[in-house]
């Protein structure tokens, strides 16, 4: 998106777009473009973040949005050194193997993309929260991680879910002025997409649904 955008702007976007399409549609975007988001968006896709649920409505989340050019390449820098590391032994496997399955190479090959380009996307969205009696909820942090892409989706964002950058975590977390009591337990890059939303490839339902019990018959270990 080019030129300036108005709040009013910012208000209407997402706002059409039905609510089971988008959840269909919104599959993982990990190629985006370095033009910048507006606060104001960044704002309005975490607003709808907060209204996941969580247990005794205790809205532990926190969200902190790196837009500055700087800290995003100090995030990036780690983040890749992560990846590669985690990343490395699938591609050795995918190079031995000519019966790889290419959709999964493909998605390989997509979040080597983002980790090699993290700098470039304009906002690094990080989502923290309190812990209880010690222990992360990340039981509460993931619905409202997922409302935040479902909004992305919604505005005509792209974004993506990753945790690779908790292989760094206390550091970066530390660098965002997150404490112990409040660990990130994601990170969502977000852009104005380089591709297009639309429907991921999906086993049928009626692979997975059941009622009243699992058959005898059926494997699910």
């Amino acid at each position: 998106m080019k030129g300036e955008v108005t709040q009013q702007e910012i208000d209407e976007m997402g706002e059409a777009v039905p609510l089971l399409e988008g959840l269909r549609t919104a599959r993982a975007i990990r190629r985006l473009r370095p033009d910048p988001v507006p606060h104001g968006l960044i704002r309005k896709v975490c607003e709808a973040g907060t209204f996941a649920p969580s247990g005794g409505n205790r809205q532990p989340w926190i969200f902190v949005a790196v837009t500055e050019p700087d800290r995003r390449a100090w995030i990036a820098e780690r983040y890749l050194k992560a990846f590669r590391e985690y990343i490395a032994p699938a591609f050795e496997q995918a190079e031995a193997n000519p019966d790889f399955p290419a959709a999964t190479l493909r998605n390989m090959r997509g979040a080597l993309h983002l980790a090699e380009h993290l700098h470039e996307a304009p906002v690094h969205l990080f989502v923290a929260g309190w812990t209880r009696r010690g222990a992360e909820q990340s039981q509460a942090l993931f619905p409202a991680i997922q409302n935040i892409l479902l909004a992305c989706r919604a505005v005509g964002l792209g974004a993506s879910l990753t945790t690779v950058h908790r292989t760094f975590g206390a550091e970066i977390d530390a660098y965002l002025g997150l404490s112990e009591k409040t660990p990130s337990s994601a990170l969502i890059p977000i852009g104005w997409p380089e591709g297009r939303y639309g429907r991921p490839p999906r086993e049928s339902v009626d692979q997975k649904l059941f009622f009243e019990r699992i058959p005898a018959d059926q494997k699910t270990a």
